[in-house]
C-alpha cells in the first residue's frame, strides 16, 4: 500500500498542516491501495501564496522558454507512461491496456497539440487595418485554481495545466481525492522537468474543503473546473463574491440520432462508445434515438453487442471494461437501473446486480433499455455507468426535439447517409460538439458544451485563450 500524504507547494513536497488521512480504494478489489492526506484552508492558502509570488516572474518569461518547458514535460510524460497507466488503473479502474492506450495517450495528445498550436500563437495582435496604432495584447489572467475529476484524470489535468503554463499563469491543482495518484505522479513530472518554484502547486482535498477555498480565494483570478453540474453550480456560487472567471466543463446526456439510412456500423459504434470507460465519460452517447423503421433491429443489435462486452479486473490485460470508480458510484448506477425498470423501460440486456461470477469490486452489467421515453429518469439524468437508453422517433423534427429536450448540451451524434441532413442537424442541435457518422473531432478542436454542460472550451487555441485576458492598447508605436 502506498503512503503519499505530502502536497507539492513552492517547488517542494510538504507535509499537510494537519494530518487528515484519506484511503484511496482500488475499485477492482474494494481494498485500500493508498493513503493520502486531505488538505485544508491553510494548505490551500500556502499554495496560493506560492503561486502568487511566482506569477510576475513566470508571466514575464519569453513564450519560447515556456514552450521548451512543456516540450520537456511531454518527453517525461511519454517516457514514464507505463507507471502513469498503472496509477490510473489502480485508482479509478480503467483496464490497464485501456489506461495506457486511451487514458494516458489522451494526455500526451493534448500536450502535443498545445505545443503545435503555441508555436504560431500570437500574444500581440493588430486590431485591424483600420486602426494601425491599435493592438490587442493577450495577458495571463493570474493565479488559477484547477479542479479536476476522477474519470479521465490525465485528459483533464493536461487540458488545464499545460495551457495555463503556456499562457504564463501560475496555478494550484486540486485533483479528485478519489483518484489523486496520477496527479501526484504528474507533479513528479513537473518537478523533473524543472518547473520554477511556485508556478505549479498541488494540494489534495475534497470539494467542500480545498475546492471551496480555491473557488472563493481572493488571490485566485480564475477557476477551471471539470466535474458534475451540481458541483459546478456550487463552485460558481462560491466564486461569485470575488468576481473571478469561472470556466466549467460539466455533465452530459448525449443524443445519438440514428436514421434508417445510417451505415451498418452505426449501432455498434454507439453501444461501444457508450460503454467505453465503463460509461464514465461526460460525452458518452447515452441516449440512442433510432428511426422507427430501423428501431427493433437496432434494439436487437444493441442487446447482442452488450452481451459480448466483457467485464473484468482493471489489472487484467485485454479488451474489457473495468469497475465503476467507487461504492457511491456503484450504488447510484444500480439505483438508476432499477429506476428504469420501475418506470417501465424494457430491459433487453444487463440489469441490476453484479456480473455473473463476480463477488467483489464495483462492477456493473452492461445494460440496455428499449422503449424509453424522454421523460423517464434514465433519459433525464446523467447515469455515468454502462447504461444505454434507446428511444424511437418518426421524423427528423421529432428526433431534433427529443435530442434538445435535456438540461445538458455537451456532445451529440448524427448517423445518416444524407449529408445535407447531417449538416442541417449539426447546426440545430443544442450542443457544444457534434460528431457525425463516426468521425471524431480533430486535433485542436475545442471541447465543451452549453446549458447545464457548462461553457468551457478546452483544447487548441481556445484552451490557451481561456487563461488569457485581452488588453486593448491605443497609440502603439513600432
Amino acid at each position: 500500500m502506498l503512503e503519499q500524504k505530502s502536497f507539492y507547494i513552492d517547488g517542494a513536497w510538504a507535509a499537510p498542516s494537519r494530518p487528515h488521512d484519506y484511503a484511496v480504494i482500488d475499485p477492482s478489489t474494494e481494498e485500500t491501495c493508498a493513503v493520502i492526506s486531505l488538505g485544508n484552508d491553510e494548505d490551500a492558502d500556502k499554495a496560493v501564496a506560492a503561486a502568487q509570488r511566482a506569477f510576475a516572474g513566470w508571466a514575464a518569461t519569453k513564450p519560447a522558454e515556456r514552450l521548451q518547458l512543456v516540450e520537456r514535460i511531454l518527453e517525461i510524460y511519454q517516457r514514464r507512461a507505463p507507471e502513469m497507466a498503472r496509477a490510473i488503473s489502480m485508482e479509478m479502474g480503467a483496464p490497464i491496456d485501456m489506461a495506457l492506450e486511451e487514458q494516458v495517450a489522451a494526455g500526451a495528445e493534448h500536450i502535443s497539440n498545445f505545443i503545435t498550436v503555441f508555436k504560431n500563437f500570437k500574444f500581440l495582435r493588430p486590431l485591424g487595418a483600420h486602426a494601425p496604432q491599435d493592438r490587442i495584447l493577450m495577458m495571463p489572467i493570474g493565479v488559477v485554481g484547477l479542479i479536476t475529476p476522477w474519470n479521465w484524470p490525465m485528459n483533464q489535468v493536461t487540458l488545464k495545466v499545460i495551457p495555463a503554463l503556456l499562457a504564463g499563469c501560475t496555478m494550484v491543482l486540486k485533483p479528485s481525492e478519489i483518484a489523486p495518484l496520477s496527479s501526484m505522479l504528474f507533479a513528479e513530472y513537473m518537478e523533473e522537468a524543472g518547473v520554477p518554484r511556485g508556478v505549479f502547486n498541488l494540494v489534495n482535498g475534497d470539494g467542500a474543503g480545498v475546492g471551496t477555498r480555491l473557488s472563493s480565494h481572493p488571490d485566485i483570478e480564475m477557476i477551471s473546473f471539470t466535474g458534475s453540474t451540481r458541483a459546478g453550480t456550487a463552485i460558481s456560487k462560491a466564486a461569485a463574491e470575488t468576481l473571478k472567471r469561472v470556466v466549467c466543463e460539466l455533465g452530459g446526456k448525449g443524443a445519438n440520432l440514428i436514421f434508417a439510412d445510417a451505415d451498418d456500423k452505426a449501432v455498434e459504434r454507439g453501444v461501444l462508445h457508450c460503454f467505453n470507460n465503463t460509461g464514465q465519460s461526460c460525452n458518452a452517447p447515452t441516449r440512442m434515438l433510432v428511426e422507427r423503421s430501423r428501431y427493433e433491429s437496432a434494439v436487437r443489435e444493441a442487446a447482442e453487442i452488450a452481451g459480448t462486452v466483457k467485464v473484468a479486473s482493471a489489472h487484467k490485460s485485454g479488451d474489457h471494461i473495468g469497475p465503476l470508480v467507487s461504492k457511491a458510484q456503484f450504488d447510484k448506477v444500480q439505483g438508476l437501473i432499477q429506476k428504469g425498470i420501475d418506470e417501465g423501460a424494457r430491459l433487453v440486456a444487463g440489469g441490476p446486480g453484479l456480473p455473473e461470477g463476480v463477488n467483489k469490486g464495483y462492477f456493473v452489467r452492461p445494460t440496455v433499455f428499449a422503449d424509453v421515453n424522454n421523460q423517464m429518469t434514465i433519459a433525464r439524468e446523467e447515469i455515468f455507468g454502462p447504461v444505454l437508453s434507446i428511444l424511437p422517433f418518426d421524423t427528423e423534427e421529432e428526433a431534433l426535439a427529443i435530442a434538445n429536450d435535456t438540461p445538458y448540451g455537451l456532445t451529440d451524434y448524427v448517423q445518416s447517409g444524407d449529408k445535407t441532413r447531417c449538416n442541417r442537424l449539426a447546426a440545430q442541435l443544442q450542443a457544444g460538439m457534434v460528431e457525425m457518422n463516426g468521425k471524431s473531432r480533430s486535433a485542436g478542436a475545442p471541447f465543451g458544451g452549453v446549458k447545464a454542460s457548462g461553457r468551457a472550451r478546452e483544447g487548441g487555441v481556445w484552451g490557451i485563450e481561456e487563461f488569457l485576458e485581452a488588453k486593448a492598447i491605443a497609440g502603439w508605436e513600432e
